[in-house]
């Protein structure tokens, strides 16, 4: 199933580029170095790369490409300068969004306040 990253939240394309992060780190830290390889998000079993100059990278949808070493670098730098641009084209509809919701709370606050102080009122003449 394709996602759009235009419909990504923030904290979702931020968490994707952590992990593109992370995965690009790993594939320049653990060339012809023992490491762990992910079976799934929580196991990991240890192995040890052959071929040190050529790399499989998912490029989604269950799609595997061999590249070669800076090949897989530039693919990801791309990939994140990519989710950079999305981040900084949706910021200001999050900020706009968090600034509609505080203005939200603020009338809701307002009028239960209201509320509270016209049933103070009202208890107050009925005990009279």
């Amino acid at each position: 199933m394709a996602v759009n990253l235009t419909e990504l939240s923030l904290p979702q394309l931020e968490s994707l580029k952590t992990q593109l992060d992370q995965e690009t780190e790993f594939l320049s830290s653990s060339i012809g170095k023992e490491l762990l390889v992910p079976l799934t998000s929580s196991m990991y079993v240890p192995g040890k790369l052959h071929d040190v100059d050529h790399v499989l990278v998912d490029v989604g949808t269950g799609y595997f490409v061999e590249k070669n070493v800076e090949d897989g670098k530039e693919f990801f730098k791309r990939k994140i300068d990519f989710l950079t641009k999305q981040i900084e084209k949706i910021q200001p509809a999050l900020q706009e969004k968090h600034a509609m919701k505080q203005a939200v709370v603020e009338v809701m606050n307002m009028k239960l306040q209201q509320l509270h102080s016209q049933q103070a009122s009202q208890s107050g003449t009925t005990k009279a």
